[in-house]
């Protein structure tokens, strides 16, 4: 903070700004730390609304969250728009009669009724010099921005730029924290729809074991004893046996081979045969998987009297 700017600082806005700090550095989601900065930054300057945009890296877009009086926009950083330049050139961008200015998007102020008179974009730059996004404020009450505005707009921005990292970061781990337990309650249900002890078959020894690749993976497999479930054509000690692999890896390919293996124990409580029982489940499946997905299955029946397997 430079001399003269402190020289003007009142008591009331020294206390604001220490305010800010104290908040900034508190524990919140990125949800309430813009609703903070957007708050902060209109009782500062003074100023009747204002917008935070993020910037995606990905798009190299940026997009508002939070903004008081207006629906969500997506903005691309050139110089075609206001926060655009200010994010692409970094700096802040004082426009004292918006309407006088080629860049200022008048649409926003058609949807709204509001009218924007002038405003301030100031860039927020983060640590590593990491481009965060854009604070955009309008209306001050004393009619423009001026040169001792930007001074403490741009000390606002560089505490909440910082502030909004670390707040990406807890969130992003937070995510990532549901997402792995998510996927540990999927593993679970997985696991449980294994059977959990294979049928006695005279003559044969049977073993099984599954580890996945993943925390969750597109294979599954069944043994069930018929018991005559699949009419005169088998015997009570006859075994259906399943072994079934979905395209990819992950939950997705997980749910739709436990569904597999859902359909066809659902469809042997109707004593269908090995063929009617199959086409069904195909069918079925045609309509419920994405045309890029499906799963190979072998479906057959042990006769181990005859050590012969019909599939």
């Amino acid at each position: 903070m430079s001399t003269a700017m402190a020289d003007r600082l009142d008591s009331n806005t020294v206390i604001q700004l220490l305010e800010v700090s104290r908040k900034l550095a508190g524990p919140s989601t990125l949800k309430e730390l813009l609703g903070l900065v957007i708050d902060v930054g209109r009782s500062v300057l003074n100023a009747d609304r204002g917008t935070v945009f993020l910037y995606d890296p990905g798009t190299q877009e940026l997009f508002t969250t939070v903004a008081t009086g207006v629906k969500a926009i997506r903005i691309g950083i050139n110089i075609d728009s206001i926060v655009g330049t200010c994010a692409l050139d970094r700096r802040i961008v004082n426009v004292p009669e918006c309407y006088a200015d080629p860049r200022f998007n008048r649409e926003v102020d058609r949807e709204t009724g509001y009218r924007t008179d002038c405003l301030i974009a100031v860039p927020l730059v983060g640590l590593d010099d990491e481009l965060v996004g854009v604070i955009q404020l309008l209306n001050p009450k004393k009619g423009c921005f001026d040169a001792f505005d930007e001074q403490i707009a741009e000390t606002l921005a560089s505490q909440a730029a910082v502030a909004i990292q670390r707040a990406r970061l807890i969130d992003d781990r937070m995510a990532k924290l549901k997402l792995e337990a998510d996927l540990e309650i999927a593993r679970q249900i997985q696991l449980e729809v294994l059977p959990k002890q294979l049928p006695v078959c005279p003559g044969y020894d049977l073993a099984d074991y599954s580890k996945p690749a993943e925390q969750t993976g597109g294979d599954i497999y069944d043994v069930v004893a018929l018991d005559g479930e699949m009419g005169a054509s088998v015997d009570s000690s006859d075994l259906l046996l399943l072994l079934a692999d979905a395209t990819g890896h992950g939950i997705g390919p997980a749910l739709s081979v436990t569904q597999v293996r859902a359909m066809l124990r659902i469809a042997l409580r109707y004593s269908k045969d090995l063929e009617t029982l199959v086409r069904h489940i195909n069918s079925q499946l045609t309509v419920d998987l994405a045309s890029d997905r499906f799963i190979t299955a072998f479906v057959g029946v042990l006769d181990p009297r005859h050590h012969r397997v019909r599939y």
